[in-house]
């Protein structure tokens, strides 16, 4: 009798594989892709920042680009203070609202 139901499920499989694939192209429409372009959007504003541009970091350090370096800035913020920071510490998302605001005052 259990052989009679395991032949009878594996004769349904190809709605399940259609399921699948359906779902894991969800995934990638909705999630990886989306992610992926995110990414590149950030590379691409942190290769174009230049010295004197303010930026904001992801730990939420305004600051101006006193000097530009390989893979980091220095960063000089007010009084004088500047630190050395990585360019993945840039926050794009904060970086454009910082400066979406300052324009519009």
């Amino acid at each position: 009798m259990t052989l009679i139901i395991i032949l009878q499920a594996q004769g349904s499989s190809w709605p399940s594989m259609i399921f699948m694939v359906a779902i894991i192209g969800i995934f990638y429409f909705f999630m990886i892709r989306p992610q992926q372009k995110k990414a590149k959007d950030q590379k691409k504003f942190v290769e174009e920042v230049k010295k004197g541009d303010l930026i904001v970091t992801i730990g939420g350090a305004y600051g101006r680009i006193a000097e530009i370096e390989d893979d980091t800035f220095i960063i000089e913020f007010e009084r004088g203070a500047r630190i050395k920071f990585a360019k993945s510490s840039v926050s794009m998302e904060s970086t454009k609202a910082a400066n979406a605001k300052k324009a519009s005052t």
